[in-house]
């Protein structure tokens, strides 16, 4: 299967997106780097679990990526993606 024009870039976007993930890992205690999570979905994650960080750093990415990709709600939008696999490529979507 190949890729449709700009589907590279997303998913090199997305790829950097998890490095990123991971390498800021120590700002959470060193904890929760997933390698297949995204920044956002993580962001997310913190905020709704009443972390300091998730909170302070929500709404900025909210109100920056939600303008770029045109949705409001970026980080929770994120993270509901990794919840239904959707950055995966379509064969290991379905769970069995």
């Amino acid at each position: 299967m190949s890729f449709k024009p700009g589907q590279w870039a997303l998913q090199m976007g997305i790829a950097i997106d998890q490095l990123a993930n991971v390498t800021v890992s120590i700002l959470w205690g060193g904890s929760g780097g997933w390698a297949d999570e995204t920044l956002s979905s993580r962001i997310y994650r913190s905020a709704r679990d009443g972390k300091r960080i998730g909170l302070f750093l929500m709404p900025p990415v909210d109100v920056v990526f939600g303008f770029f990709q045109g949705v409001p709600d970026h980080c929770k939008n994120a993270y509901l993606k990794e919840r239904n696999r959707a950055n995966l490529p379509p064969e290991f979507r379905e769970v069995a």
